[in-house]
Order: structure tokens, then sequence, then C-alpha cells
């Protein structure tokens, strides 16, 4: 029996829920009633779920620009939608290589979206778990030159590793597999918002048959970064990441989204 998974559209599933926030249609039925119960407990999740979509610009747009970083490795892909990590690294410098990793059998329905590159560069897709590190490198390797800088994207995907152990081990296979000038760029919900109602939607996703995920602090977030030097804002919503910030409106609004981007020394 083959171990690909297999398209299930009787459950809910967190990249077309996702995907339904984003306003996509990748996603059916299940999805969207799931979406809108998190969304009556979390009214602001839309502003979250763009939140983090704007944050994977700002940062990929540092790493290139001031970083130098010319190759992209963009786990728990999820599905396409716009700006996608390819697009904003080959916009600003068109030979840069990504190679996107995912293991949802809609995202690779969906690949071909992905696979878009810009004439100097390249774009590759694997269908694999995150937690075989093993595996995901070295499939990574026939794109990407893991002697040179990499920028390593684990947006949406840490928070579904549940066990705090397992999660810091599958992390730092990848900080200790690229170079140094290399980046890992991380987003993860968190209860330190909203905390109740976030804890609520979560439990509510778990018992809904959605792949199990958490919620983890700031402080907790930061530790991912160990042997890393923290970028400033340091972890902060996603929302206030370096974000162009209005003289009308001022600062934007926390999301119950957190992020952070470091570079190995």
């Amino acid at each position: 029996m083959s171990d690909e998974p297999r398209l299930n559209t009787g459950i809910p599933h967190t990249a077309r829920v996702w995907n339904y926030w984003l306003g996509g249609k990748d996603n059916y039925t299940v999805d969207r009633e799931l979406g809108d119960q998190i969304r009556a407990l979390l009214p602001d999740i839309v502003t979250s779920a763009r939140a983090d979509r704007a944050f994977l610009g700002r940062a990929v747009t540092h790493m290139v620009t001031d970083g130098g970083v010319r190759q992209f490795l963009d786990l728990g892909t999820g599905l396409p939608t716009a700006d996608n990590t390819h697009e904003v690294a080959q916009r600003l410098a068109p030979d840069s290589r990504i190679v996107y990793v995912d293991n949802d059998p809609l995202v690779l329905a969906h690949a071909t979206a992905l696979l878009t590159s810009a004439p100097e560069g390249v774009t590759d897709y694997i269908q694999a778990d995150v937690r075989d590190a093993d595996a995901v490198l070295e499939g990574a390797a026939k794109t990407l030159d893991l002697i040179q800088p990499v920028a390593v994207m684990m947006l949406g995907i840490v928070n579904f590793i549940v066990d705090d152990d397992q999660a810091h081990e599958v992390v730092g296979r990848f900080k200790d597999a690229v170079p140094s000038g290399s980046y890992l760029a991380i987003a993860h919900p968190t209860a330190e918002i909203n905390g109740d109602a976030a804890r609520e939607s979560v439990r509510m996703s778990n018992e809904a048959g959605v792949a199990p995920m958490c919620l983890r602090g700031a402080e907790e977030i930061a530790s991912f970064f160990d042997g890393f030097d923290l970028l400033e804002p340091g972890v902060v919503s996603c929302s206030r990441w370096r974000p162009v910030i209005s003289a009308v409106d001022g600062p934007p609004a926390e999301v119950y989204q957190f992020c952070a981007v470091g570079r190995k020394p």
C-alpha cells in the first residue's frame, strides 16, 4: 500500500482552512465551516492570516536585499496564493532558487503553480513530511547548494510538531544543515494574544480532525533560534515585524500569530 497521503474532503485540513481565510477557492465545505467557527472565536483570524503572509514578503525581501540570500527552503508550504516565496525572491533576484516542501496531497495537486520560476532561477517541490529532515535535505540538495547560505522558512509548521523535544530536534536538524550566513524564519500561533479564544480555537481544530497543533509563547519560539542571531525586533506579532507604519494609523494591531527571523553567524 502506498504511503502517499490521500486527499480527504470529509474532514477539514489546515492548509485549506488557511486558504479560505486568505480568500482562496481551494477549500471545501468542511474547511469553511471550521474556518467560520474559529473566526467566531477569533474575529481577527483573517487579519492574522494576512499578517502572516505579509511577514513572509517582508522577511524574504530582507533576506534577498540585505542578506544576499539566493536560496530558500520553504517547509510546510501550504496552498499557493499571492506572493509565494519564489515570486517575492525572484522579483528581487531572478536567479533565486526555491524548494517547497509539503505533505498535503492538495498542495501537491497545485504544485505547478509553485514551479513557475523566472528563467534565471529554479523552483522545485518535494512531497515529504518536515519531520523526515534527512529525506527533505537529500531532496533539496538536488536544487540547492547547501554549502551556500539558505533561508529556511518555517511559517505555520512548527506548531504542528506538538512535542517540544521533537520540535527542537527537527528545527535543529535544518539549522545544522545550512552554513554561516543562512537564515531561519518562523511564524507560530500563540496564546499571548486573545489567550482563551486562541486555546479554544486550537481545541476545536484538534477535535475536528485537523492535524494536531499547539500554541507556544514568545520565549518558547525564541528558543528555536538558539545559536542564531535573532534579528530586531525579535519575536513579535507578525503584524509588527518591520512593518510600514502609517503616521496616521500608528503601529498595526497585534495578531495571534508571532514570528521571528534569525541569522546563522
